[in-house]
């Protein structure tokens, strides 16, 4: 029975339809594998399932050693892997893309709906204890209907987010590397348009695109100053296609009206320019954390490294 390790926590069924085929090494903590740790925890290892907070580099495959088949990534996301190291030694990656779409789209629109209307800003006002009272200028948001949405990066997620603004009345403007699905732009009524134009354009640009080199501070201080002043920026992406400074300088200098982030450029540290700002609202990395989104993130993961060791193609493999 070919050795598998599970580096952290999983929800649901998945480790137990992998002892159900392999020897399984479980570590039940969500923290990253300390160095030290490794050449004990991967020694051996014909597959590896980690989650986002574990870096894959050529140190940690050189600690499985030559035997290792697989990484299983527990995201859609896998900049946390290091692609080519994984390529040099014949490891297949693998990630999980398709069963996150709707729970992420939901904390997009989500955040769209919190920052333009104030709602965490108003939750603080109740909890704080302090008096109020209603009044016709109390705690004023904007109204979403009839504005645009700028979708960056009209994938899975992309899209799914723009359904929801179509059903809040938004009209869609999409813009990515790759043009996206005709059909769906048909059903969203919703025009393609370069990057630039999006920026100029859009009440709120809800960011989707991977992370990668060409994608890293995607949106910085330039993009930023194409966006309107009365405009919210949402990114529920990676944290780091935000230039994280250049946003805290456009929301000091009255050049954007707010943001919705659910990741941070160097997580679990957040700009400390964000923290205080009641135009600005801030999740922990929270796209998939439904029950049911991370039981079936785990489960794709146990079907990929399945799939490896019986020597089968892996249903969502990394190209």
């Amino acid at each position: 029975m070919a050795g598998v390790v599970v580096t952290s926590r999983l929800p649901g069924t998945a480790v137990e339809r992998l002892r159900a085929e392999h020897e399984v090494r479980y570590r039940d903590e969500d923290s990253p594998v300390p160095a030290a740790d490794r050449p004990v925890l991967l020694a051996g290892a014909e597959a590896v399932v980690v989650t986002l907070g574990h870096r894959v580099d050529a140190a940690f495959l050189d600690a499985a050693g030559p035997g290792l088949k697989v990484v299983a990534n527990v995201a859609v996301g896998y900049d946390n892997v290091d692609l080519d190291a994984c390529r040099e030694r014949g490891v297949v990656v693998t990630n999980t893309p398709g069963v996150l779409t709707d729970a992420t789209a939901d904390i997009a629109f989500s955040l769209v709906l919190m920052v333009t209307r104030r709602l965490a800003e108003a939750e603080r006002e109740v909890r704080s204890g302090r008096p109020w009272g209603f009044g016709m200028f109390q705690l004023l948001g904007t109204s979403v209907h009839g504005k645009a949405i700028g979708i960056l990066g009209p994938g899975a997620i992309g899209l799914a987010t723009a359904r929801r603004a179509r059903a809040f009345g938004m009209s869609v403007l999409l813009s990515g590397r790759s043009a996206p699905d005709p059909q769906a732009v048909a059903d969203l009524d919703a025009e393609v348009v370069g990057a630039d134009e999006l920026l100029g354009r859009s009440d709120v640009v809800s960011v989707h695109v991977p992370l990668s080199a060409a994608t890293r501070h995607l949106v910085d201080a330039a993009a930023l100053a194409r966006m309107k002043p009365t405009a919210f920026l949402v990114n529920t992406a990676r944290g780091p296609v935000v230039d994280e400074a250049a946003l805290v300088a456009a929301l000091e200098g009255g050049r954007l009206a707010g943001a919705g982030l659910d990741v941070f450029e160097d997580e679990p540290r957040v700009h400390p320019g964000l923290l205080a700002r009641d135009d600005v609202v801030l999740l922990p990395h929270i796209g998939s954390a439904t029950v049911e989104t991370r039981a079936a993130m785990a489960g794709l993961a146990a079907d990929n490294v399945l799939a490896v060791l019986a020597g089968r193609e892996p249903p969502t493999p990394v190209r």
